[in-house]
């Protein structure tokens, strides 16, 4: 162990006779105490070493006062006294700066070393306590008191000395740095405080360690905290030996795997094959020679390619670059597939799989007809298909694909939270890939296939990025020419894809998506419609799926009348087809059981095959109530109609609302209040009835949350009519937003809420005359089964909804008392 440039020091546990040329006489030395028992003598300090007593080794004199101390012990034939520095960084120590305890020291003999330093051979005489330093300059002198140890000792050092011999054998077997003959001197040692001071010489402990050793003057005491040392020291050696013997047993096996590998390529090269990983980049630079590659991509790739080869097999980083140059060759970046162009084809595709749907297919037979017209400078257009569930959102993405001759890809959103799902990983993480536009660009093995982004209302976003925000590139023109993945780092055109995704709720996609999309509507389907759909697909397509092709199976349409109206409630088709093949498993079972089955199956076979009717025909009240209003509603399934009942109690004027209802349709509800009792007096309705009673407001299926402005016709009506005492017409329903002057404002899905209208039995529909424009959107046939009233007031809806007095009940069945409800809004009969 080497000091700094001022004292160094190398310890040597051999006998002084071991020593080539020492003249043994020089260790005879030995300092006569005065008559107070102290001696004097010249001082060193030492630095990151503690010198015990009996112990020799060489000390490399570097300081002038360790120097001059030296040359004065020698010169008066003097011993030295020796104590160790608290700080070994301190070149000019003080007194407090050294311990209290230390060594005096016998010089052997002085040398003169080749870099001209001085070396000096020291043995350790007796332990001594420092008392005083008498002298600083030209060098330090020190009066010193020696310390006697016990010179008996017991069994039980006996027994400390054998166990610190038998931890000192293990340790010497496995450490590398003691010396060969350590343990020979060691069993050679009589004495149970010069062992211990042997010991503790000889291992690698810290410098505080070695000292607390020489201040235990006790010989058994002294032992016993060696035993603690060796013990701990065998413990550390023992754990080093097993990492060393694991890492040894691993670079072996390297290099045993290294050696046969090395064999095996020389083999293989004088029977003139090459090896499998030569075989590989040959067979990868083929493909790349062959591949039709941008510029970018194809510098890449060379570079990757010459990494690859310059790397060895069992590098980790191999299976990264092979991994990538493997996608860099299978993406299409120029193949392409040759679009069908011929309009009346088209047009025949989209009617053979859809039924309806005119816009959608419109829209689709223009854009044919454009890239027809001018190829090169038509742009792939970015539909978004809107609607309820089992429209027929997805089916059209595929038919499209069809009629167009290009390949379909489905990438299901719903769920995707990773930003990495769209734009792929880096490729510095483990496992790392592209993004699933990629992975689906290679699954289709062209670079303009139709691309369907289905459920891209589902999006979600958390802690690991945004997926909408990464769309918003992909769905660009003016950017997804320039695409890049994390994963590929270069850029692929994504231009030539033509993207549709699908939603069932507008409002949930970021405004910046859906400004790169042209949004087509797919409202629910009339009866009339989905009568059709089930002649001409569904159950076409369920009698071939049961195998009862050849069986004769026939529905008439009351049977799928049945179906639609008793045991589905739905804006698609979905359920329709789910409850025909029901009917279908029902038939093939008969046929496998070669039991008698009806071949031509009506309204009366549909009910015995499928049990009671889920759906009644009409979801209407029996009776025209009071404070029971029929309103209409929008949700992400199609329309629906809702009832809004209030009742009166006697109270404080307290408005109470139930059935879960959002803020927005709470604020309607206080605007309908606020509209009632500002009419109060046109509709002779006492002011005090209003202090005086307390209002509930409730609309059914609590469970389900509702929301939104559209109910705030039906809210006044109903809260008028509770007031005034007269029932509300059951086959009318309303819809619109009002305000507190009484005027109804435009709302959304009035298509779906006339369907959901006709579908309940009502038979006249209320909405807002600003939604003029959207009965373009409603079929002819539901225009002549419902009768539609355009109203701006609320005063309209009124005067359509209220029956003119309560007696008109009379001449309905008598109404059934609603539970709850208080006597003085029942009519009298």
């Amino acid at each position: 162990m080497s000091l700094d440039d001022d004292f160094e020091f190398e310890q040597y546990p051999d006998l002084i006779n071991a020593m080539p040329g020492l003249e043994d006489e020089a260790f005879d030395l030995e300092m006569v105490e005065d008559e107070n028992g102290f001696i004097e003598c010249p001082f060193i300090s030492l630095r990151d070493i503690v010198l015990y007593p009996q112990m020799v080794m060489p000390l490399f004199i570097g300081r002038e006062k360790s120097l001059a101390a030296v040359r004065a012990a020698m010169k008066s034939k003097q011993n030295i006294i020796v104590a160790t520095q608290k700080d070994s960084e301190l070149m000019d120590p003080t007194e407090d700066d050294i311990y209290k305890f230390g060594t005096e020291v016998a010089i052997g003999k002085a040398l003169k070393m080749p870099d001209d330093s001085t070396s000096i051979l020291a043995q350790g005489r007796r332990r001594i306590e420092l008392v005083e330093f008498t002298q600083w300059e030209p060098y330090i002198r020190v009066k010193a008191k020696i310390v006697y140890e016990p010179i008996d000792w017991d069994r039980n050092t006996e027994a400390s000395m054998r166990a610190a011999l038998t931890l000192f054998e293990k340790i010497a077997t496995y450490s590398r740095s003691l010396p060969e003959d350590a343990l020979t001197f060691a069993i050679n040692i009589g004495e149970p405080g010069w062992l211990a001071d042997f010991i503790a010489s000889t291992l690698g402990i810290e410098v505080d360690t070695r000292q607390d050793v020489l201040e235990t003057f006790d010989p058994a005491v002294r032992l016993q905290k060696v035993n603690i040392i060796l013990a701990k020291e065998l413990d550390v050696l023992e754990l080093e030996d097993k990492i060393h013997s694991q890492v040894q047993q691993e670079v072996e096996k390297s290099q045993r795997e290294h050696f046969l590998r090395e064999q095996m390529r020389v083999i293989q090269g004088e029977l003139g094959e090459a090896d499998v990983f030569t075989q590989e980049i040959h067979e990868l630079r083929a493909a790349a020679e062959k591949k039709i590659l941008p510029i970018e991509a194809r510098a890449r790739l060379e570079k990757e390619l010459d990494r690859l080869s310059a790397m060895p097999p069992m590098s980790p980083e191999v299976g990264i670059i092979r991994n990538y140059i493997d996608w860099i060759i299978a993406l299409p970046w120029v193949e392409a597939s040759e679009d069908n162009l011929d309009v009346t084809n088209a047009g025949n595709v989209l009617d053979n799989d859809h039924y309806g749907l005119e816009k959608v297919k419109d829209r689709i037979l223009e854009y044919i007809a454009v890239k027809k017209i001018t190829p090169d400078t038509m742009r792939s257009p970015i539909l978004c298909f809107v609607g309820p569930p089992g429209t027929g959102k997805t089916s059209m993405g595929r038919s499209i694909a069809n009629a167009l001759g290009r390949e379909f890809v489905r990438l299901s959103l719903g769920g995707v939270r990773d930003e990495a799902e769209i734009r792929g990983h880096r490729r510095t993480y483990i496992g790392a890939m592209p993004g699933r536009i990629i992975q689906a660009l290679r699954r289709a093995g062209t670079r303009n296939p139709l691309f369907m982004l289905d459920e891209i209302d589902k999006l979600g976003n958390d802690f690991r990025g945004d997926p909408s925000s990464a769309l918003l590139e992909v769905l660009d023109p003016e950017q997804n020419n320039t695409f890049s993945d994390h994963f590929l780092e270069l850029d692929f055109d994504l231009s030539n894809i033509m993207f549709v995704t699908t939603a069932n709720y507008i409002d949930s996609i970021p405004p910046a998506l859906q400004d790169r999309m042209e949004v087509i509507e797919f409202s629910g389907y009339l009866e009339e419609e989905k009568l059709e759909i089930c002649r001409q697909f569904l159950l076409n397509r369920q009698v071939e799926m049961h195998g009862l092709t050849n069986q004769g199976i026939k529905f008439d349409d009351e049977a799928f009348r049945t179906i639609i109206q008793r045991y589905t409630l739905e804006s698609g088709v979905r359920n329709l087809e789910r409850e025909i093949a029901n009917v279908c498993r029902k038939l093939a079972r008969s046929v496998a059981e070669n039991k008698r089955f009806p071949k031509k199956i009506s309204s009366k076979h549909i009910l015995s095959l499928l049990g009671p009717p889920r759906f009644s025909r009409s979801v209407l009240a029996e009776d025209d109530e009071i404070g029971v209003a029929t309103g209409a509603a929008w949700t992400a399934a199609g329309g629906d109609i809702m009832f809004i009942e209030v009742n009166l109690m006697p109270g404080k004027g307290n408005l109470k609302l139930t059935g879960q209802l959002g803020e927005v349709m709470q604020e309607s509800a206080h605007a309908a209040l606020t509209y009632t009792r500002s009419r109060a007096m046109h509709w002779g309705i006492e002011a005090q009835r209003f202090e005086n009673s307390d209002i509930h407001i409730h609309l059914p299926e609590g469970a389900i949350p509702k929301d939104g402005p559209s109910a705030g016709v039906a809210l006044a009506t109903a809260l008028i009519s509770a007031f005034t005492e007269r029932p509300i017409r059951r086959d009318v329903s309303m819809t619109g937003e009002i305000t507190l002057r009484g005027r109804v404002l435009p709302v959304g899905g009035i298509r779906e809420k006339a369907l959901a209208a006709r579908r309940a039995g009502i038979k006249t529909f209320a909405m807002p005359a600003k939604n003029e424009s959207d009965l373009e959107n409603i079929p002819k046939k539901l225009r002549q089964d419902l009768k539609i009233i355009l109203v701006d007031r609320v005063q309209q809806v009124l005067e359509l909804a209220l029956l003119p007095t309560p007696f008109v009940a009379k001449a309905r069945k008598k109404p059934t008392p609603i539970r709850g409800l208080p006597s003085q809004n029942i009519p009298p009969s």
